[in-house]
């Protein structure tokens, strides 16, 4: 595996001309020539792609949301939860995002750019702020020998700089939370290693909080003489929106020192009106290094001045005192620059933070405040930048030592595909950078609004939201919902491995929405029906928009009634029990039981004839919302039985017998049903429609089996599916949707006939989505089919971050040619999933045939 891996790969550095290799960069990651270039340019799914009838079939939905969309950005001026007018175009350049968990990210691009911000919490901009850089300055005998801007780019502004470096001299490695890019300076003798760090630690509720990363530069000098060198980072005040002219803004130095440790820094201090924030660019002092900075300059025009100072002695002036406001129209930028003296055939280091302190956030609406989780432990003043660089300068390397510890045992698994470990590790991407919030909930906080666990509803305020907060994340940086539900039941995987009080955090929210209700009126896009926009006692679609006041409001979504999707509730029962299972908190469990029973009440009705299996209603009522399903089916029928299954198992923990009882005559009757209407003989057929696509071999078919087997259940007393029909249909799947598509290359195909071709009979059905792929290959080495696990897996690894050119914006879905949908989206994270089995497998707890 080892061997094909570096063949696979080597095609991302195939134009790199040096044989430098860095100073302790990992052998396994995502590595690329910042020369590289992708030749396949992929364009986002349009309405041009859509087959003539499924035109037909959608027309109502399209004129009904172009007059909801036209009425969003014209009369409301807000963004649209989707914009299916504006996708956002692929851009090849991202890499790993900077920040922990919820306060923030800002990315800097693999050829070192700062590319992608979301400090407004939810939303996105993409711009590349030319003024944010590193620079290097080498010096000997008092004489400037190169000083270079370490980015490829030759942009229109900043003249005055040296810009172009050659890309072929450098390569970035990612292996998230960390990244290394390596410049091999030519003509110099010299190399730099510049590792990014971010505090993202497993089981760590504090620091991975953080808004805050840190650059740390190695520095090789190979020459027989000793060089003075210099690395400059410069910083805009501001993201590059219309917000950074509207004046105002106004930077200062800082240093501070405690505890034998010092940094100095300049703070840019962004007063907006709404969410104002500070960010800080600072550097490590220690014997030896000498730091400088420029408190402000202009970020426009040659931007001479600055570069010849740096270049005259390889410092900058250090101006005492702040800088003025800027006037309206204006921008300014800081700089800080440390310096070392490297000895012949000698190292050294120099070590840089950024840190971003916006500590009480509004949402669009504006109703509310909310203080980002970090502020437990930095204040929410506003004034906690210089705070969080001394503490980010000063533990950097306990987060590494833990970063290591807890990454090591995967990477020195010999028997793992290198692929497979950093396709593991950089898909964790999205927990931060997937507009993630994480905020502290008031002490006087009812989450049901008075209702109590004897009358169906739960704990005022339970103590794993008081002690670790309340967490959202997107399911896209273009699907702009928070939770959502259907697709985080892929993601969840990584929570609760990982983080699991922030899983289950997360699912007290989604049980107290549960059972609420909100009577507003709205009009659903699809159906073009009214109706509320909560019903009680059905899990919600999602918890709300950023752009308006999310779990305040929840369901966002609009296109569709998904109070009567078939999937939604089913995946929160599944869910409990899988989470009570790996983390064994029985509170957890008891407080969520009249919950399940609630919303399971609620998705009894649509079993109509009562042979205990529920029937779909003849639209894209489930995940798939664009795939209609009708009557009883593969995904939703396998979701119910485990779903009854696990409510089986609830109950005899809890010791309810009426509800044992219940669902073991619903479970006998059910398994029955679906066994007779569904299987034909080599895999359960995608519905009992009639209609030319019910026999479709649909890749997702065994998801209610996978769940059941992630929960240390499926076989003996809660056996629900035959183990021969669960084999002989994961291997037609991988026959047909996995080999028989793009060549056994590209992963599953969502949908395929059994003659072999993709189903195109909807919209979805010939797409691959890429955290249904991870989730498929999880249930594969649950069932001993471990090499066919990982060839699925690999499919999609490789063209999306090989191929295609989407590292650290894994999309929702692509097309074996031609197009993608939705990138950045949460359901990739279910590549946890496939760890999970491959530990259950270690512990022998799966079945293997």
């Amino acid at each position: 595996m080892e061997a094909d891996d570096a063949n696979t790969s080597a095609a991302l550095m195939k134009k790199f001309a040096s044989t430098v290799k860095g100073v302790g960069v990992p052998e396994f990651g995502w590595r690329i020539c910042l020369a590289h270039e992708f030749r396949e340019k992929r364009k986002p799914f349009q309405a041009s792609n859509v087959s003539l009838s499924n035109i037909v079939e959608h027309l109502g939905l399209g004129v009904r949301y172009l007059k909801w969309w036209y009425r969003k950005t014209h009369v409301e001026k807000k963004a649209p939860f989707i914009d299916m007018i504006n996708s956002l175009p692929l851009r090849q350049i991202y890499g790993a995002p900077l920040g922990g968990f919820g306060g923030g990210t800002i990315t800097k691009g693999w050829r070192g750019e700062f590319c992608r911000w979301q400090l407004k919490p939810g939303m996105y901009h993409y711009k590349t702020v030319i003024a944010d850089q590193f620079t290097v300055c080498l010096r000997r005998g008092g004489q400037t020998l190169y000083q270079q801007v370490l980015s490829v780019d030759r942009p229109h502004t900043l003249q005055g700089w040296n810009w172009g470096f050659c890309g072929s001299y450098a390569f970035y490695h990612a292996l998230y939370p960390r990244a290394w890019t390596v410049y091999d300076l030519p003509g110099q003798n010299v190399t730099l290693t510049c590792r990014q760090v971010s505090p993202i630690i497993p089981h760590d509720y504090q620091d991975t909080s953080l808004p805050a990363g840190v650059f740390v530069w190695d520095i090789e000098n190979r020459n027989d003489f000793a060089l003075e060198v210099t690395i400059m980072f410069t910083m805009m005040n501001g993201t590059g929106t219309k917000d950074d002219k509207k004046g105002g803004h106004w930077n200062e130095p800082f240093h501070l020192e405690k505890e034998g440790e010092a940094v100095s820094g300049v703070l840019l201090h962004h007063c907006t009106h709404i969410n104002p924030y500070t960010m800080a660019i600072a550097a490590r002092a220690q014997p030896g290094r000498h730091l400088s900075h420029q408190t402000a300059f202009s970020p426009t025009g040659t931007c001479r001045a600055l570069w010849t100072d740096l270049i005259t002695d390889g410092q900058l002036d250090s101006p005492a005192g702040p800088s003025p406001p800027t006037q309206k129209g204006e921008k300014t930028a800081a700089a800080v620059a440390a310096c070392c003296t490297v000895s012949p055939l000698g190292k050294n280091t120099l070590e840089f933070s950024l840190v971003w302190d916006m500590p009480r956030i509004h949402f669009g609406a504006g109703e509310r405040e909310h203080l980002r989780r970090y502020t437990r432990f930095f204040g929410s003043s506003g004034d906690a930048a210089p705070e969080l660089s001394h503490y980010t300068l000063t533990h950097y390397r306990d987060w590494e030592r833990k970063i290591e510890d807890w990454q090591r045992p995967i990477l020195e698994n010999r028997s793992l595909p290198a692929w497979y470990k950093s396709a593991l590790f950089n898909e964790l991407y999205f927990l931060s950078d997937g507009g993630t919030v994480w905020v502290e909930v008031p002490s006087d906080a009812d989450i049901t609004g008075g209702l109590r666990s004897e009358q169906g509803g739960l704990p005022a305020l339970p103590p794993v939201l008081s002690e670790f907060g309340r967490f959202a994340y997107l399911e896209g940086q273009e699907y702009r919902m928070y939770n959502t539900y259907d697709v985080h039941f892929y993601a969840s995987f990584a929570l609760i491995m990982l983080w699991p009080k922030l899983e289950l955090s997360l699912q007290y929210d989604v049980a107290a929405s549960v059972v609420k209700e909100d009577c507003t009126q709205r009009l659903h896009l699809m159906s073009g029906r009214v109706s509320k926009a909560k019903t009680r006692n059905v899990v919600p679609h999602d918890v709300g928009d950023p752009d308006d006041e999310p779990w305040e409001r929840v369901n966002a979504y609009l296109i569709h009634d998904t109070a009567d999707w078939k999937d939604l509730n089913l995946k929160f029962v599944l869910q409990v029990y899988r989470d009570y299972h790996l983390t064994h908190d029985h509170t957890y469990l008891t407080d969520m039981w009249p919950v399940c029973q609630a919303v399971m009440e609620s998705e009894l009705k649509f079993d109509t004839d009562g042979d205990g299996l529920i029937e779909n209603s003849g639209y894209a009522d489930q995940t798939y919302d664009g795939w209609t399903v009708t009557g009883p089916s593969a995904y939703c029928g396998g979701l119910w039985l485990a779903s009854v299954c696990v409510m089986c198992k609830m109950a005899q923990i809890l010791k309810d017998d009426a509800v044992y009882r219940k669902y073991s005559d619903v479970l006998e009757r059910g398994t029955a049903s679906f066994e007779k209407i569904l299987w034909n003989g080599k895999y359960y057929n995608y519905d009992n429609s009639g209609k030319s696509y019910s026999n479709s071999v649909m890749s997702d078919q065994c998801a209610g089996h996978w769940f059941l087997r992630a929960s240390g259940i499926g076989d003996g007393e809660f056996q629900v599916f035959p183990q021969s029909n669960i084999h002989s249909a994961l291997k037609t799947i991988f026959d047909l949707n996995v080999m028989s598509f793009a060549n056994g290359t590209m992963g599953a195909v969502n949908g395929m006939r059994p003659e072999g071709v993709p189903d195109t009979s909807s919209v979805q059905s010939d797409e691959v989505w890429i955290g249904v792929v991870y989730g498929l290959a999880a249930t594969m080495i649950h069932e001993g089919l471990v090499e066919e696990g990982f060839h699925t897996a690999e499919g999609c690894y490789r063209t999306v971050w090989e191929q295609l050119g989407m590292a650290f914006q894994t999309p929702e879905a692509y097309c074996e040619k031609n197009v993608f949908r939705s990138l950045a989206y949460m359901r990739p994270l279910s590549i946890w999933a496939m760890q999970l089995a491959l530990e259950r497998r270690e512990a022998g707890e799966s079945t293997t045939p």
